[in-house]
This record gives C-alpha cells, sequence and structure tokens, in this order.
C-alpha cells in the first residue's frame, strides 16, 4: 500500500477496514493470543499475592486519575528542573507541530522510533513523512508492521498475526535478503539493518510507560534495547505521554512492573527497564504531553478506570471476538476490549458507537486486567450511551432491526412465520450480486450455512414421544453407579 489511509474512528467491522490494511486473514494471530493467555495465567498463579497486587495498583491509578491535575503540575515542575521541555498539546494535531517545530529547530531529517502508542494516535509517521523527514521503527514487531505498511495488530506485539514464513519473504521482498523462517537469523537480518540507523539519526522518539510526578523522571520499559538507543543516541530525545500515565510516587513503580511484565509477556520483568532523570549533557529532551480526548473519559464518572489501563495487552489476548477478527477491526489505533471502551471516548461515539458492542461479554477481560478495569460493565455502559446519543448504534436500521426481533418474539406464531423468512433468506442470499449493510459485512470473510431440510420443532413433533430418558434404559432401571 503505497498511499496513506488513514482507518481515523472507522466503525467496527465495517466495509471502511476492507483491504486498508488487512491483506489476508491471520491464522497465527488466534493461536499466539491464546497461548499467551494461558502462559500468562500460569505465571500469575504462582504469586499468591497476585490479588493483592491488583487492588493495590487499582487503588494508585484510582488516585492518581481524582488527582491528575495536581500530579501532572508536580511532574512538569520536576521533569522541568532536570532540564527538560514539557510541551501541552490538547489533541494530535497540535502534538505534530510540537514535533515539527523540534524537527525544523534542529534541523533533523532521520528519526528512530521506539514503540508509542500516542504516536499511532497521532500518525507522526505520515506526517513526518510529509515533512520529508524519514521515520524508521526500531521495534522489531513495528519495524515488521512499518515494512509491510500496514498497521500494529497488538498493543504489546504489533506484528502477532505474521508467521516466521511472513516475516522471511517480507524481508525477501523488502530489504533484498535470502528467504529464512528461522527466528535467530530473522532477528539477525533485523538487527543488521537497524543497528547503523541509531548513530545517523537526527532525533529519537520514544513512548512512556509511567511519568513519576514526585522524581520528575520518566520509565520506560522494552525487551529489545532499541529503546534505550533511540532516546541515547541521537541528539535530541522527544518523549510522547498520554496525561493518564503520571504516577504520584516511584515508590509504587515496582508494583506496576511486577504486573505489567507478567501480563504483558508472561515475564517476571522485562529485559530492560529506563529511568530518564532528564537529558544527558550535550543533548536535548522534549516531553509532550497529549490530552487528544482523554479528558471525555474523565468528564464521564462511569468510565474513568479506563484511564487506568497499563498497556499489557492481556485483555485483547484473552478476548475471543479479538481472537477471531484480529485489531484491524477495529477501525483505529487500540483494538480488543480496551479499544472498545477507549476509542469512543477518544474519536466520540459517532464515530465508534459501535465498538461496545464488539463483545460477547464473556467477562474473560475483566479477570485478566492487572489494575483491574471492569471492562464488561464499561461495555454496557457505552452501549446505553451508544443508544440514547447520536452515534452508528441509534441509527433507524438498528432500531427497525430490534423492533422486528422484539415482534416476533412475542409469541410462537410470529417465531415460526420470522424463522420461515429467514430460512428462505438465507437460501435466496447466495444468488444475490451483493449483500447490504451488516449482511455484507458477515458474508465478506464467512460462507452462508447450509439450511437444514426441518426445523428442531417439527421434528420433536414427529419424534419427541418415542424418545425414551437415559436413566430408564440402563440396567437397573436407575441410571446410577453403585
Amino acid at each position: 500500500m503505497s498511499e496513506h489511509e488513514s482507518l481515523f474512528g472507522a466503525p467496527f467491522l465495517k466495509a471502511e477496514n476492507e483491504g486498508l490494511y488487512e491483506p489476508h486473514g491471520s491464522e497465527s494471530l488466534g493461536m499466539s493470543a491464546e497461548r499467551s493467555i494461558k502462559h500468562n495465567r500460569e505465571v500469575a498463579a504462582k504469586i499468591p499475592q497476585w490479588e493483592e497486587w491488583r487492588a493495590a495498583a487499582n487503588a494508585v491509578k484510582r488516585y492518581a486519575i481524582a488527582n491528575l491535575d495536581k500530579l501532572l503540575v508536580e511532574f512538569e515542575k520536576n521533569i522541568s528542573a532536570r532540564g527538560t521541555t514539557v510541551l501541552w498539546a490538547k489533541d494530535a494535531a497540535e502534538a505534530n507541530r510540537h514535533v515539527l517545530d523540534i524537527v525544523h529547530r534542529h534541523s533533523v531529517k532521520t528519526v528512530v522510533k521506539s514503540k508509542s502508542m500516542v504516536s499511532e494516535e497521532m500518525e507522526l509517521n505520515h506526517v513526518l513523512a510529509e515533512a520529508g523527514v524519514r521515520a524508521l521503527e526500531t521495534d522489531l514487531g513495528e519495524y515488521l508492521v512499518q515494512l509491510a505498511e500496514q498497521r500494529p495488530t497488538h498493543i504489546v506485539t504489533p506484528a502477532l498475526h505474521l508467521s516466521a514464513e511472513d516475516v522471511g519473504r517480507l524481508f525477501e521482498r523488502k530489504l533484498g535478503e535470502p528467504f529464512t523462517a528461522e527466528h535467530e537469523a530473522l532477528t539477525d537480518i533485523a538487527r543488521r539493518h537497524l543497528r547503523e540507523e541509531y548513530l545517523r539519526a537526527d532525533m529519537g522518539v520514544s513512548g512512556v510507560n509511567f511519568g513519576i510526578a514526585d522524581t520528575g523522571s520518566i520509565c520506560i520499559i522494552e525487551n529489545e534495547g532499541n529503546a534505550g538507543l533511540s532516546t541515547t543516541a541521537p541528539p535530541v530525545h522527544v518523549a510522547l505521554m498520554g496525561i493518564e500515565k503520571v504516577i504520584p510516587s516511584i515508590r509504587y513503580l515496582p508494583l506496576f512492573l511486577n504486573l505489567l511484565a507478567r501480563s504483558g509477556t508472561g515475564q517476571q520483568l522485562t529485559t530492560y527497564t529506563h529511568l530518564l532523570h532528564g537529558p544527558t549533557p550535550n543533548r536535548k529532551q522534549y516531553l509532550i504531553i497529549l490530552d487528544n480526548g482523554r479528558s471525555n473519559v474523565l468528564k464521564d464518572p462511569h468510565a474513568r478506570a479506563a484511564l487506568f489501563c497499563i498497556r499489557c495487552g492481556a485483555c485483547l489476548n484473552s478476548c475471543p471476538v479479538y481472537r477471531r477478527v484480529g485489531g484491524w477491526a477495529y477501525g483505529w489505533v487500540y483494538p480488543g476490549p480496551i479499544g472498545s471502551i477507549l476509542t469512543p471516548h477518544l474519536v466520540g461515539l459517532e464515530q465508534a458507537g459501535t465498538l461496545p458492542f464488539a463483545s460477547s461479554l464473556c467477562g474473560a477481560c475483566g479477570e485478566v486486567c492487572p489494575v483491574k478495569i471492569d471492562i464488561p460493565h464499561q461495555l454496557v455502559h457505552l452501549r446505553h450511551r451508544a443508544v440514547e446519543e447520536p452515534s452508528p448504534a441509534k441509527s433507524w436500521t438498528e432500531r427497525l432491526t430490534w423492533q422486528m426481533w422484539s415482534w416476533a418474539m412475542r409469541g410462537p406464531v410470529r417465531y415460526r412465520l420470522a424463522m420461515g423468512c429467514v430460512r428462505l433468506g438465507v437460501r435466496l442470499a447466495r444468488f444475490l450480486p451483493w449483500h447490504p449493510g451488516k449482511l455484507g459485512a458477515w458474508t465478506r470473510g464467512r460462507a452462508l450455512p447450509d439450511v437444514p431440510g426441518d426445523t428442531f420443532r417439527n421434528w420433536w413433533k414427529r419424534n419427541g414421544s418415542r424418545l425414551v430418558p437415559q436413566e430408564e434404559t440402563s440396567s437397573g432401571g436407575t441410571g446410577g453407579e453403585a
């Protein structure tokens, strides 16, 4: 895909997603996510105080969000005293203007980036490209996605949808490397192509995992070493941080490090934990603190817990909907359950009002969340808002559909009539040249089922009286064991 096509706020599973960033279905994504969540559960089960950690983290984040105004001021004061230039941005456009000002001020031509979900919100790579600046992702997963001209499909493992064979073919096509599917060989290829980029880069860009108010420090965690190189090798470092990332004190940091690593990747601790206390000598450090819709979450008391998220990805791995459809179907930066409760606030219900319905409400996401966000109830709350406020879920077609369903369920005759129409419609739909609306979205990746020759009700009328309960056919007539 040579042209940039924004998926900003695209409705869940609508035609806008077709072909943009989903070149084919991924067999590896579902298996990888399921394997990951199983491993994470096993790791957590070995820690007796796991639930105590979760409760404590929830309390810390609850305090931080309730006192966000004070903590952000304290954080700005302390990190500015260390020599960091702090810039505030109300939205992605203002944040991009800050970045471009820094680029022009320091004559930046090349940028190396470590993983940053905020930069995905800003679509920073495309903004820099339009300004003539080459931006290169250095996280391996992000690097693969950038080479493939796709979007990340997971917030922790961006290339979860790519198999080793996919990566080998990608390197062969884009880098001219001989094909291999050996993991170590693929890693060596990526390392060889990336290593020199850090030394040539004019600026490094990173995200922020935690902003620590009392010390004025930035915490960045990673496993590959690329964030450390991106933040220290170039002469200029720009850190991007959402307003919700601040925590009150450094003494709470070990709690979150324990939870984040185990919930995200099943590790006891990530390989690298960087604490940045301002710029190193002869270098510049900027921190851009971004709102970009987060204040909308604060306005809704029932939704504030969505800002507790520490971006571990556990809810994605546990979600049966995400494992089936993948990350691109959610239409914006944040996929899975956390995206379903966060995106409607960040881009508005008018654009993302169908996302809260992208869930079976099985509760798995709430069970694994390390900071105990009650995601299922947040989904229900947003569903209520979506049908009461302007959103795609409040359309006349939705209301008509549910009114028809309600009418059909009010009596056996109506039900049989409705099911007869459904059976006829399924038989005829396969002959139609096009499928409208949601039927088209559903059949885009699925075949319509074959309709049985008879209904269960008719079968039961003919055969129900001849069926004998199993216990009466067992020896002794009891069906039990001695």
